[in-house]
């Protein structure tokens, strides 16, 4: 390594440092041999082979020098020939070590990168939903991305680096003190000289490319936003294009203007430092020439002085970081962890049993329920906070009863906020109640397996959700094995056949992000016909036809009659057309029942049902109240 190539490893591992000072708990690092404890072996061969090169790298030097002693000495032809051979082996065999070492390197990080990706995939996909309305996702996916790669670092660069730079520096210093302890004594008076400048310019250099960071992050998430569909409509109905294009080329501008600085503070440091490394050349040939010619010292050994200076400053200037280079390593185990050790509020029990064969009836029997306090389900980081929303926990539900028998159909009517979806929500289970008990097939959800209850309940939202993936892809979600004659039976059922046979590319046309190359009523139709290719025997509606146009509810209108044929169905309804002819109409007030019963009787009793009635159809509705009435 020259040393303008030490001096960048010097600036790297200072900006490291000062970029990053948080401390690592001594709890996590059993944590962390537990990750790193299948590779053991691997491990192991990795360091052995980085101590040998190590050792490698010293011996050019000497043998270098050997060969100036030969030829001033005349040794003779043979002895300079089979040094050079053996100069020439050592690089071959440290070439070789080399491919092999960062084999085992990327054996390890790549295991490690799996082993942490997939451990924090799987316990994410089991956070209730509360954890994502409230987690930004790009500070999530930061954690698969970024902070996996960090904890990566920690094995194949930094503990590989550490190991080797102290092999080498202690084998550096013993020959060279070993050579003349005068001028290896003279060298190190002028490390610090390296050193110093380094940490100050590194702070700087953090402090530059924070600054930096921050803008680009700012960027990237107004670029995530404005480059979505919605966002993009909305810009251009209310946003006026050229002030946001204004406001993000200042930005970028600013971010332009950092990296001028920092390219050139970089510079200025990295030549300050091949300066100081120049003189201490200087001082090896001067004092180590003045020496050999005054018959105190060899010619080889100035030449092997010369060449072993520079791995004496680079294993010493990265040693000297080594602590906080390492700490900044590890401590993305940390970041981590901590979303690994979000305790799930969903868990399945560990005897759990299939729901119960047969048409499934569905049960609520006093049921309460609170949203979880944000500290229970959430990390300040993840929401980019300083602190979390103390707010939480109060109750939302209150002694909710119902039942609906096997192919009965429940409607929940109410004001919005009344409590309706959340009702709807804790039969799948997105929630489990605080008190009270759910009940599909007569079995509580609780003692349900995961697997047995997504089969048994579909659901039908409001917004009608797609994948930016194919009809297809977006169909077999809730069915992986099903068949194109499957598919097409479902898309038939939904009224939808003849529109995607008209499409490019058929089941394999891409629907684009959230669905947008369709029409509100397409997506809805469309997440019909994948509930219809489920089958499930409990079918949940969450206002499926809300934000529709008359044609295109009349069309999910005939698409939901197929898919609640025969099964059991808990329906939120904000049009009260739409559940006229449902077993049971609940009206949900404030988190409370106040009213149940059929349509004609609900009407007939003129209470809140029938203000929410009158409210929607008016003088109609009104005259209805009273014929029933009567």
């Amino acid at each position: 390594m020259d040393m303008q190539a030490t001096a960048w490893q010097s600036l790297h591992s200072t900006v490291t440092a000062q970029r990053d000072k948080r401390p690592l708990s001594k709890a996590a690092l059993g944590r962390i041999w537990a990750f790193a404890r299948p590779h053991r072996r691997l491990l192991a061969w990795f360091l052995v082979l980085s101590v040998v090169t190590s050792a490698l790298a010293v011996a050019t030097p000497l043998l270098a020098g050997q060969v100036v002693d030969a030829i001033v000495g005349n040794s003779g032809q043979g002895v300079v020939v089979g040094l050079a051979v053996l100069i020439a082996g050592i690089a071959i065999a440290e070439a070789g070590i080399g491919l092999v070492a960062r084999w085992h390197s990327a054996r390890i990080g790549e295991g490690l990168i799996l082993q942490l990706r997939t451990a924090v995939y799987e316990h994410v996909q089991k956070m209730p939903v509360a954890f994502f309305t409230r987690t930004r996702t790009g500070a999530l996916v930061s954690r698969l991305n970024n902070d996996v790669l960090g904890a990566q670092r920690a094995f194949s660069n930094t503990l590989s680096g550490v190991v080797g730079n102290l092999v080498t520096l202690l084998l550096t210093l013993a020959v060279m003190l070993r050579i003349s302890w005068t001028i290896t004594l003279l060298a190190l008076v002028l490390l610090p000289v390296f050193i110093l400048p380094a940490r100050r310019m590194g702070a700087r250099l953090a402090r530059l490319q924070r600054e930096a960071a921050d803008h680009n992050a700012a960027m990237g998430t107004r670029m995530t936003e404005r480059f979505s569909a919605p966002g993009a409509t909305l810009i251009k109905l209310y946003g006026q294009p050229d002030r946001e294009a204004a406001e993000f080329a200042a930005r970028a501008g600013r971010v332009r203007d950092i990296g001028i600085r920092t390219a050139m503070t970089q510079t200025v440091f990295v030549t300050a430092l091949t300066l100081v490394s120049a003189l201490a050349l200087a001082l090896v040939y001067g004092l180590g020439g003045w020496l050999a010619l005054g018959g105190k010292l060899d010619t080889g050994a100035v030449v092997a002085l010369s060449m072993l200076i520079t791995r004496l400053y680079a294993p010493l200037t990265s040693l000297a970081g080594a602590r906080v280079e390492v700490m900044s390593a590890l401590v993305s185990f940390e970041r981590v962890f901590e979303v690994l050790d979000l305790k799930p509020l969903i868990e399945e029990k560990p005897d759990a049993r299939p729901v119960p064969k047969g048409a499934a009836s569905v049960e609520f029997e006093k049921v309460s329920f609170a949203y979880p306090a944000a500290d229970k389900v959430s990390l300040a980081s993840l929401e980019e906070v300083a602190a979390l929303d103390t707010r939480g926990g109060e109750t939302v539900l209150h002694d909710i009863s119902f039942r609906a028998e096997p192919g009965q159909m429940v409607a929940l009517v109410g004001s919005s906020g009344a409590g309706k979806s959340t009702i709807a929500s804790l039969l799948p289970r997105l929630y489990d109640v605080d008190a009270g008990a759910v009940r599909v097939g007569g079995e509580d959800v609780r003692d349900l397996s995961a697997d047995s209850l997504r089969a048994t309940l579909g659901m039908v939202t409001q917004d009608g959700h797609l994948f930016h993936d194919t009809v297809r892809a977006n169909l077999v979600l809730a069915r992986p094995g099903a068949t194109d004659d499957e598919i097409w039976d479902a898309l038939r059922r939904a009224r939808l056949d003849g529109l995607v046979a008209a499409l490019p590319d058929g089941l394999d046309t891409i629907v684009g992000e959230r669905g947008y190359r369709l029409s509100g009523g397409e997506r809805q139709r469309l997440t019909i016909a994948r509930l219809l290719l489920a089958q499930p025997q409990v079918v949940i509606l969450d206002e499926a036809t809300a934000h529709l146009d008359s044609t295109s509810e009349a069309a999910v209108q005939e698409a939901l009659a197929e898919a609640l044929t025969g099964r059991t169905a808990v329906v939120i309804a904000h049009r009260l057309s739409t559940i006229r002819q449902a077993d049971l109409i609940l009206v949900v007030e404030n988190g409370r029942i106040v009213e149940r019963g059929t349509h004609t009787g609900l009407l007939a009793a003129q209470g809140r049902y029938a203000e929410l009635h009158r409210t929607q159809f008016g003088a109609q509705g009104s005259q209805e109240g009273e014929s029933v009435a009567a």
